[in-house]
């Protein structure tokens, strides 16, 4: 990931800030809905699937020119915790509209400084216990890295800073260093992520009654080709501008903007907090979800070939 670090930063960040505004005035042209209601339907939907785009890529026989796959890992796997953040912060708005975008920028600042530096902390910390503490039994060092793994996103939660990225900071910094029993706990936790995505999904069923996704379904194909066509792409461009990267390469990184389960999961948080018509935000962004799925996901490897960006495997 080192080669493309600042553009996997710059998407992650600016791209999905990018996102969420150019969504956002859309949806409050389109649909008339209030600003801050469509900024933050334009937060939750910002962020790309880190699961899907992992299992598309690693399902692929061959591999990607000019290293986009790690890009693209690197950008879906770390714009999380900035639309969550942005997501939180605009229901915060929304229910305390007296709010400053001062003290919001402020917070934002604080917010992943915090977790970038606990996280470099704590992914140290993980190494350094892993390898020194004596456990009898081989089975708990997978139960010991879960443990400090709740600690990491406790404790920055706690100070204030973002979880979800530090977490995945601390995890980075682990999985690229040495350390007792490693072959064994990334076969155990790649299970265990399997099985958490199963049970999310099966969760999130529960929550969605199709009947109520067919009043949406116009509003929601809008948005959904705005999103694949217009804001994706303006983001992609924009961020990837101070950089030496190829017209086709952008094309492509504009087209794999899949959306997955964590927006459907922030998609809940307006209910959650008692937002007006929170109930229709979630079907906004279930079926946006479902489109982006179908139509992004199921012609990601066709329009590799056609740019001409696919590896074929020796």
């Amino acid at each position: 990931m080192k080669p493309v670090l600042w553009k996997g930063v710059a998407l992650s960040t600016a791209g999905v800030l990018i996102t969420t505004i150019a969504v956002g005035f859309f949806i409050n042209w389109i649909a008339g809905f209030p600003l801050m209601e469509s900024l933050l339907i334009g937060a939750i939907i910002s962020s790309t699937d880190a699961a899907a785009v992992f299992s598309i890529f690693r399902s692929k026989k061959g591999g990607m020119k000019h290293n986009l796959e790690a890009l693209l890992e690197l950008e879906s796997g770390s714009n999380d915790p900035m639309a969550y953040f942005l997501t939180v912060t605009l229901i915060f708005m929304i229910l305390n509209p007296e709010t400053s975008i001062q003290g919001m920028i402020i917070s934002l600042i604080q917010s992943i400084g915090l977790g970038v530096i606990l996280g470099v902390l704590f992914g140290k910390g993980m190494v350094e216990l892993i390898n020194r503490i004596k456990l009898h039994l081989e089975g708990l060092y997978p139960v010991l890295t879960i443990a400090l793994a709740l600690l990491t996103f406790s404790l920055t939660n706690y100070m204030g800073g973002n979880d979800y990225l530090s977490v995945y900071i601390a995890a980075l910094i682990l999985g690229n260093s040495e350390f007792v029993h490693k072959t064994e706990q990334i076969q155990f936790h790649d299970g265990l992520a399997l099985l958490m995505q199963i049970i999310m999904f099966l969760a999130l069923g529960l929550l969605v009654f199709p009947s109520q996704m067919v009043p949406v379904m116009g509003v929601g194909i809008l948005i959904s080709l705005f999103l694949m066509l217009v804001a994706r792409p303006l983001a992609v461009f924009i961020c990837l501008s101070p950089f030496k990267v190829g017209f086709k390469d952008q094309i492509f990184i504009s087209w794999v903007g899949i959306k997955g389960a964590v927006p459907i999961i922030l998609a809940t948080y307006p209910i959650v907090a008692g937002i007006n018509g929170g109930d229709m935000i979630f079907n906004i962004v279930f079926f946006i979800t479902l489109t982006s799925a179908l139509i992004q996901g199921s012609t990601i490897n066709t329009a590799a070939k056609y740019l001409g960006l696919s590896e074929e495997p020796e």
